[in-house]
């Protein structure tokens, strides 16, 4: 098994294709089928692209930065594979919101877009203290 740090930004480079096919299904939609999504779900297929775009940027510095903060390679293992999780979850929920919510009411969808900010938040925290514990 290789180092996190290099293996992981190889994962997070290839999902940077399914944002793109995300972005090639919204323009679809937005410019020859917009009755088909109509503006509530528009507003979350608009949102879970957009945060997977950027996650997935910030993910490529996250993995930057994580053989600095001096962690063992379980650790750098575990803080990435928190990190990429996060991203997917985060992003992931405001699709299932899309298949399954309802304007104004919570869903699926909604709770795990929140359980991946509390993940992504996680994996920074842990990359912030290791950081700062190896300067």
């Amino acid at each position: 098994m290789g180092k996190a740090a290099e293996i992981l930004p190889v994962i997070a480079l290839a999902s940077v294709v399914t944002v793109e096919f995300g972005g090639h299904a919204l323009l679809r939609f937005v410019t020859t089928d917009r009755e088909k999504l109509g503006e509530f779900r528009e507003r979350f297929f608009r949102a879970g692209h957009a945060h997977a775009g950027v996650m997935l940027v910030l993910s490529l510095v996250y993995f930057l930065y994580l053989p600095r903060a001096g962690f063992s390679d379980g650790l750098e293992w575990l803080a990435g594979g928190v990190l990429l999780a996060g991203v997917l979850a985060q992003s992931g929920g405001f699709f299932l919101h899309v298949a399954v919510g309802e304007q104004g009411a919570r869903s699926p969808g909604t709770m795990l877009t929140r359980g991946g900010a509390l993940l992504l938040a996680i994996a920074l925290i842990a990359l912030a203290v290791g950081l700062v514990g190896a300067a």
